[in-house]
């Protein structure tokens, strides 16, 4: 049987080191703040607001909500960002996307300044995370899966992971950050050839193809790492992820749940990135 990491024990450990944090910097006279720029009524963008609101709420960071309608001009939400991009009391902002299908998303995303981009969603944000510099921040769900294979002592040097999918969201990122653990990372993706057997000479498999169940039996092997990022629903209705979880567990050495692994990290990290901002911010006051 394998060990679970679960993200509850991770997010906890987050959620005292930041409040403390935030103790520190409210005696430096700073109150971190996020600021939620969402436009409609997604549901899932709602759901996970609910989860960033409490989150912070828990940590001690101020929120502002933001909400325009689905249908809000593109000049209209660009003053919206831009406003937030000026607003001093404002560190980090949490844009929702995908943003209805009549907006520039692309310029909405260059509009949001890099040092307030705490999801991870600019060209700036890539920049840092590609070249390892503190420019802009990487995206929440990809900083969880080092925060999770930091908080179970999994030592990445000289591993070999395997890394299956090649969004900006999580492949591209999470293959850097694991490179800057000193990883020997393989990015695949639907193209790869015997992508079950490149799995299985990994030592570490960090899995976000976007498709439920995609990793089996065959894709792993005793002794391996398993990171599964998917949030998929099943025929049954019930949230699963990328990989099978029934035929993989009893194979590997650790895996990550669907739900309670990855997805309970990331506002954490999101809060922990805001308090990050500020922290920036007050150095670039105070230089």
């Amino acid at each position: 049987m394998a060990e679970l990491l679960k993200g509850a024990p991770v997010t906890a450990a987050l959620n005292e080191k930041l409040q403390g944090e935030v103790a520190e910097l409210g005696k430096l006279g700073v109150l971190p703040g996020l600021a939620i720029l969402r436009v409609g009524e997604r549901e899932d963008d709602l759901a996970y607001e609910r989860g960033a609101l409490k989150r912070c709420n828990t940590i001690g960071i101020a929120v502002k909500q933001v909400v325009l309608p689905a249908d809000v001009a593109q000049d209209e939400l660009l003053k919206v960002v831009n406003d937030l991009n000026e607003d001093k009391s404002v560190h980090g902002v949490l844009i929702f996307q995908p943003l209805p299908k009549h907006l520039d998303a692309e310029a909405v995303r260059a509009a949001l300044k890099p040092e307030k981009d705490v999801d991870g969603i600019t060209d700036g944000s890539m920049a840092g995370v590609f070249s390892g510099r503190p420019i802009g921040y990487p995206p929440c769900t990809a900083k969880a899966c080092m925060e999770i294979l930091d908080f179970y002592g999994i030592d990445l040097t000289g591993k070999r992971v395997t890394v299956i999918g090649r969004s900006l969201v999580i492949g591209k990122p999470v293959a850097m950050m694991l490179l800057q653990k000193n990883a020997t990372v393989t990015m695949c993706h639907t193209k790869t050839a015997d992508l079950p057997g490149e799995c299985a000479k990994a030592e570490v498999l960090v899995v976000a193809a976007g498709k439920a169940g995609v990793v089996n039996a065959s894709y792993v092997r005793e002794g391996q790492v398993v990171i599964d990022v998917g949030i998929n629903v099943d025929n049954d209705g019930k949230l699963c992820g990328d990989v099978d979880f029934a035929s993989v567990e009893p194979i590997v050495k650790a895996i990550t749940p669907v739900p309670a692994g990855v997805g309970t990290v990331t506002t954490s990290v999101l809060a922990q990135h805001v308090i990050e901002a500020a922290r920036r911010s007050l150095k670039a006051r105070n230089s």
